[in-house]
């Protein structure tokens, strides 16, 4: 095929829920492929190390629900990656099952589904590292170690184009993924068709987040790809949005590093002679970009495990002087924590919003806002250790005790004299790649019919 057109609807399935509105016209482009990415790192450890969706399961069957019939009503392949948020088994069965339960709701003809799961056992990695295996660390972690596993309660693979492309080889009309590379899941079928690595891999590059290389912003909507070897067309489906040079060349610097680079499993995407021109009003097209291939065959690894049990508080101030001098008030809060449960077997952290509260140290600010928000954040291995010294944390900043200050009656109100439980805290304890002999070893695929 000289000419190859990718749907794709939203850059993350189900997280909210897609426009139908502009998949529909999508739809009506006559799209070779569909393809969406349904997970991320991004939502953090929580849902991996539970295994637990981030997403209501509601929200995702509405997604696929409208994918799917609309897909099979005019024969053309879906392929959808990282399956309910984490790509774990759990995640790709559960799938499935909404797959089934559409297809008979609506009464569509029997497809072939091929279903991967990406999910990698402790065991399995710490044999490897025991036969001399290294498995080197991402972001500046160092090497894996048995004791980074003796952490963790659960690890996906991260899979590239193989595992799919063997699916379609099988004749699969719907692709349901494990953890997956975002721009693997769109150059699968590219690759498929004969299309060129460097062309394959930029076209998932840019319409991996749907929407979001289009202007101006709305989360949600269809993007059409055409792709031809050497070129790239995007085009938004909403009618009040444009792909311009501008919208599209920003996007190479949405989430990255370097806009120049995409690590890539089997390679790196080079985008340093991008060249992005304006088709139309609305349309762009991208051309200049490389490919190249790493000699040695590397997977990704994700993996979570538990820190311990969490509460929350939040407590609000207003006081200018209290304001100004909040270090010493959270010092004064920390110490008395300490000097109940000592120094270690706990974690105590000061979310300081108005202030820092989202850039944390990366950020600094000589004059805080007017007023702050301070979100308590307790970890302790059992939930009723958590919520006492979050409470302790908490309403010591009430008494804090600064020097100077006039009156009794307390510079923090709080919103509540509670604890708030939360979720249980998660830590990343696997950001790693793992050298394999073949790119699909770690990957199991699964073929039947619907239904």
């Amino acid at each position: 095929m000289t000419e190859i057109r990718l749907l794709t609807p939203t850059g993350h399935l189900g997280f909210t829920m897609l426009e139908p509105e502009s998949f529909l016209r999508g739809m009506a482009q006559g799209p070779d492929f569909v393809v969406a990415d349904s997970g991320s790192s991004d939502i953090g450890p929580y849902p991996l190390g539970a295994d637990e969706p981030c997403s209501p399961v509601e929200w995702q069957t509405h997604d696929l629900e409208i994918m799917l019939v609309a897909c099979r009503r005019q024969g053309v392949p879906m392929i959808i990656g990282s399956a309910a948020d984490t790509g774990t088994d759990r995640g790709v069965d559960t799938y499935v099952q909404i797959l089934r339960t559409v297809a008979e709701r609506h009464g569509l003809p029997p497809f072939r589904l091929a279903y991967i799961y990406a999910q990698v056992s402790p065991d399995e990695v710490r044999r490897r590292l025991r036969t001399g295996v290294r498995i080197a660390g991402l972001d500046g972690r160092p090497d894996l170690t048995e004791a980074d596993l003796d952490r963790t309660d659960r690890i996906v693979a991260v899979m590239g184009a193989e595992p799919i492309i063997a699916a379609l080889e099988a004749g699969a009309e719907v692709v349901i993924c494990g953890r997956s590379s975002d721009p693997a899941i769109f150059a699968a079928p590219l690759l498929w068709k004969g299309l060129d690595p460097a062309t394959a891999y930029y076209a998932g590059k840019v319409l991996e987040c749907a929407s979001f290389c289009a202007e101006p912003f709305m989360g949600k909507e269809s993007v059409l790809g055409v792709v031809r070897p050497g070129e790239v067309i995007v085009e938004p489906m909403h009618p009040g949005q444009r792909c311009t040079p501008l919208s599209v060349a920003s996007h190479a610097m949405y989430e990255r590093a370097t806009p120049f680079f995409e690590h890539l499993p089997g390679g790196v995407l080079d985008m340093r002679n991008c060249r992005y021109e304006a088709v139309d009003e609305r349309r762009c097209r991208v051309t200049g970009f490389a490919f190249q291939p790493e000699p040695t065959v590397r997977v990704k690894l994700e993996g979570a495990g538990k820190r311990g049990e969490r509460c929350l508080a939040i407590v609000g101030f207003r006081d200018p002087d209290t304001v100004a001098r909040i270090d010493a008030v959270l010092d004064w809060a920390r110490n008395k924590v300490e000097a109940r449960f000592g120094p270690g077997g706990y974690e105590l952290h000061f979310h300081v919003y108005g202030r820092n509260g989202v850039m944390a140290d990366l950020e600094v600010v000589d004059r805080p806002a007017h007023e702050l928000c301070v979100v308590v954040e307790g970890v302790a291995p059992d939930r009723r250790t958590a919520a006492e010294l979050t409470a302790m944390a908490a309403r010591q900043m009430f008494y804090a005790r600064l020097p100077g200050t006039k009156g009794t009656a307390g510079t923090a109100a709080l919103m509540s004299d509670e604890v708030l439980p939360a979720r249980p805290a998660y830590e990343w304890t696997v950001n790693h790649v793992m050298p394999v002999q073949d790119p699909r070893e770690l990957f199991r695929l699964h073929l039947t019919t619907v239904p």
